[in-house]
């Protein structure tokens, strides 16, 4: 018999399809399409939102689009995952991925409150405090949790790199994030005020964490006997193709 065919390894950014990927906070999941596009195949990834199936349409209506692609190459989508428990998902809850993406994080947009305001950085910091607990113990060993994120005031405000050490994180690399290494992608506001409109990419990095030397992936990782939800027919389905377990 002839050997088999080794996947060939392809590449986008900082992202390869030999990574086993979760998208957290996705808008119209344009940058999930982007890296599905350069992998040829999604199979290796899981793409998430907080809003429902429905919302999403309404918010984000360019979103119908990605998500069909994303689907049609294997992708697992998943509507209404909130990062601060997405640890106990009944469907991710015993995954390990080799990285974690939250681009740009955000709280929510309100009509009385700027950016500059304590109360709402105070908002993006409890976010970002959450995800970084809930995240953690979601990465295999060697495992990264990337957040893109404007570093300029007040954004920089939101003490991203004290909020990740608090969780046990250790920043491994700050890079400059590009989005023209990202063909197709677009940001979103989201928030509920102009969801669909983009925002000013201005002095922006992506920050790449891991787990702190005296943490480790195993006392992380939830009991998954816990897990009896049934899963719908979608779910099972992209299951049974993809390469997470």
């Amino acid at each position: 018999m002839g050997r088999k065919k080794q996947r060939q390894i392809r590449r986008v950014g900082h992202y390869s399809s030999s990574h086993k990927i979760l998208l957290v906070g996705e808008g119209d999941f344009s940058f999930s399409a982007c890296l599905a596009r350069a992998f040829r195949s999604a199979t290796n990834m899981v793409a998430t939102t907080l809003e429902s199936k429905d919302t999403l349409s309404t918010k984000h209506w360019s979103s119908k689009a990605h998500v069909d692609e994303l689907k049609t190459r294997g992708c697992l989508v998943l509507y209404e995952v909130d990062v601060d428990d997405m640890d106990q998902h009944p469907t991710l809850m015993c995954m390990k991925f080799d990285i974690i993406i939250f681009n740009f994080p955000h709280a929510g947009h309100y009509s009385w409150l700027c950016e500059r305001d304590d109360e709402l950085i105070q908002k993006h910091r409890e976010l970002l405090k959450a995800f970084f607990e809930s995240a953690r113990g979601m990465i295999g060993q060697g495992g990264e949790i990337h957040v893109s994120h404007r570093d300029d005031y007040p954004y920089d405000q939101w003490k991203l790199k004290e909020l990740a050490e608090k969780a046990g994180l250790v920043l491994k690399e700050k890079v400059w994030f590009e989005k023209s290494d990202y063909p197709g992608y677009h940001n979103k506001r989201g928030g509920g005020i102009q969801s669909n409109k983009k925002f000013p990419l201005k002095e922006c990095y992506t920050f790449k964490f891991s787990l702190k030397p005296e943490f480790t992936t195993h006392e992380l990782m939830p009991s998954c006997s816990q897990t009896t939800s049934v899963l719908d027919d979608d779910i099972s389905h992209a299951l049974k193709g993809m390469h997470l377990k």
